[in-house]
């Protein structure tokens, strides 16, 4: 089958099952960005979202300090130019508020001023990255590969990660030898202060950095050191004069493999946070489920909160549990279409039921037809469809 509209020269064509996979492929990545979200109701009732799709209206806001969710992107700015953020997380829809000036919403009119838990940066101005520029570049070429921070949700370029080279190791992403990324999340520089806790933490939860050519591979160095001796980069000594010990460490590092809770003990992270108050700013690589290690006692939650980074411990915060629910909202809504589609014919009378099976039959037997004669080679024309129907045309008024 030609791509496009079924045209005759050679270049270009797919078969009908590569045709209709890619089209499973498009709408399945839809789902994944949206959330399995039909676009059908505002989500601004919902409150701050865990996590939804949020897109930026250019038109209505070229400040960049507002987004609106799924339905009011397709009801509210039709024809307008916006930029699809992805996801966002803890937001709320603010189609409509004080942002948009006189451009009410149309599905839920009549929402609070302003958002004030919504985080903004830049881009909701179509910008990404340190270097500040948009995606896709219409300055480059080639589109290069951008990765996001899992803290402030921005995107980087890889040469923008503020990646340093070691004499025996490159500054690189880590990848496996196909060059598939071998970490789960990744932090910025700029976000990585925030999180120096969890240099605090064994090397498991570390991506180690990529292998050189003498076969030798460093995880993060001074996180190693770190761990090595916990009090080596202390600023600050604990009270009582004496070092902290690395058991003092396992109190609170104990089961990170998240096989069981960590018990509410008394916490070596949450009492040497000191260490971290002159941490360098570097991006750090996370290995697999490496939010189940994190320390759920007493003192590392209200550190968390704090720091206002409570969601790591959060599933539902993640990427991929949200492309989980959203495989699981998709396969919900092909079920419910064909069980729908299936009551429809059963409440039918015998004679539309066998004029539609008959229907379905003769649709069937001409559509295979049409695929054994053009064979594995052939392109189908725009013609042969056309002659496709008029058989069954033909068909349909010998039977009437």
């Amino acid at each position: 089958m030609a791509s496009g509209n079924f045209e005759d020269d050679q270049e270009g064509t797919v078969s009908i099952n590569e045709y209709i996979e890619s089209l499973d492929a498009e709408e399945l990545e839809v789902d994944l960005v949206l959330g399995g979200d039909e676009g059908d109701e505002c989500t601004y009732p919902k409150g701050y979202m865990k996590r939804q799709a949020i897109f930026s209206c250019i038109t209505c806001n070229p400040e960049g300090n507002a987004g609106v969710c799924t339905a009011c992107c397709l009801s509210c700015h039709e024809g307008h130019e916006l930029l699809e953020l992805w996801t966002k997380r803890n937001f709320r829809c603010d189609c409509g508020n004080s942002k948009f000036g006189a451009l009410a919403c149309k599905l839920l009119p009549g929402k609070d001023i302003e958002n004030s838990e919504n985080s903004y940066n830049h881009n909701f101005k179509g910008l990404y990255c340190s270097c500040d520029q948009p995606y896709p570049d219409p300055n480059v070429e080639e589109q290069v590969e951008m990765i996001q921070c899992c803290i402030c949700e921005d995107w980087f370029h890889e040469e923008h990660l503020g990646l340093k080279t070691s004499d025996s190791v490159s500054s690189q992403i880590p990848r496996d030898e196909e060059g598939e990324p071998i970490y789960e999340d990744f932090i910025c520089q700029n976000c990585s202060p925030l999180c120096s806790f969890l240099t605090l933490y064994p090397e498991k939860l570390w991506v180690a950095s990529p292998v050189d050519p003498t076969g030798s591979a460093n995880a993060c160095s001074d996180t190693t050191e770190l761990n090595k001796d916990p009090s080596a980069s202390e600023p600050n000594q604990p009270e009582n004069g004496t070092e902290a010990k690395e058991s003092d460490l396992g109190k609170c590092t104990a089961k990170v493999d998240g096989s069981e809770p960590i018990p509410a003990a008394d916490c070596a992270i949450g009492t040497r946070l000191t260490s971290c108050t002159e941490f360098e700013k570097k991006p750090l690589f996370l290995t697999k489920n490496w939010r189940n290690m994190l320390c759920k006692c007493d003192k590392c939650v209200e550190m968390y909160s704090e720091r206002k980074v409570s969601y790591l411990l959060d599933a539902e915060d993640t990427i991929g549990e949200y492309e989980k629910k959203a495989k699981e909202k998709r396969t919900e809504k092909l079920e419910k279409q064909e069980g729908e589609a299936l009551d429809l014919l059963n409440n039918l009378d015998h004679v539309a039921k066998v004029e539609i099976l008959h229907g379905i039959k003769d649709f069937k037997e001409e559509f295979c037809g049409l695929l054994e004669n053009a064979g594995p080679s052939k392109v189908i024309t725009s013609a042969d469809i056309d002659q496709m129907f008029s058989n069954l045309k033909n068909k349909r008024r010998k039977t009437e």
